[in-house]
């Protein structure tokens, strides 16, 4: 296992682009009633001041139930409240100028969407995931090119650990496991189900019988 994540695979929760933080914190806190592996903040709407009362908000929930808490895109922001990790994309900073400034013990993630010459060189840097997708068709980002179960099945060959991400359910969950993937993050279907907490159970089931 990589010696930054604290587990080696399960659900990876991602929240969902929102104003109202003390409803995010509501929801997040039943949530995390069942620990999931990895939480990430992630809200591309909101502005700096907000991002920032959002983030540490969300940290010392996660803290308090000792989920490593990940932020997406903003590697500063990470840096400077003393988040567990940063997540990025192929427009944020790259992960060696992000490590050089983190320090050691940063978790860093990346996206490589359906791009596995990114994935091979990032693979080659400092990181602690690869993240692909979106694998199934996915709400939160209908117009995302598809990272079939065949591009994580050739990624597995780069020796890190390999996220799904786009259109997970406690259905297909499995196929993405089967295909090699260590974690399976969501949003929408657990934000967005009727029952938060009972959905999460599913992944967390999904995930439990592949790896019991």
């Amino acid at each position: 296992m990589n010696a930054r994540l604290k587990n080696a695979g399960g659900i990876y929760l991602i929240t969902p682009d929102t104003d109202d933080t003390g409803c995010l914190c509501a929801q997040l806190g039943a949530l995390m009633a069942q620990p999931p592996a990895l939480l990430q903040y992630r809200n591309k709407t909101a502005d700096e001041p907000l991002r920032r009362e959002q983030a540490m908000a969300l940290q010392t929930l996660a803290r308090q139930a000792g989920v490593p808490f990940i932020i997406n895109d903003d590697w500063r922001l990470a840096v400077d409240i003393g988040a567990d990790g940063v997540h990025l994309g192929a427009d944020d900073a790259l992960p060696g100028l992000v490590r050089s400034q983190a320090g050691d013990r940063m978790i860093i993630g990346v996206s490589c969407y359906n791009d596995l010459p990114r994935a091979r060189r990032m693979s080659g840097e400092d990181v602690d995931y690869l993240a692909f997708g979106a694998v199934f068709a996915s709400q939160t980002k209908p117009g995302a090119p598809q990272a079939g179960l065949d591009i994580l099945q050739a990624a597995k060959a780069f020796g890190k650990p390999i996220v799904a991400i786009g259109g997970i359910s406690p259905d297909n969950g499995a196929q993405a496991l089967a295909a090699g993937a260590d974690y399976l993050a969501v949003i929408s279907g657990i934000f967005s189900a009727a029952d938060p907490q009972q959905a999460l159970t599913s992944y967390m089931n999904t995930f439990k019988r592949h790896y019991p």
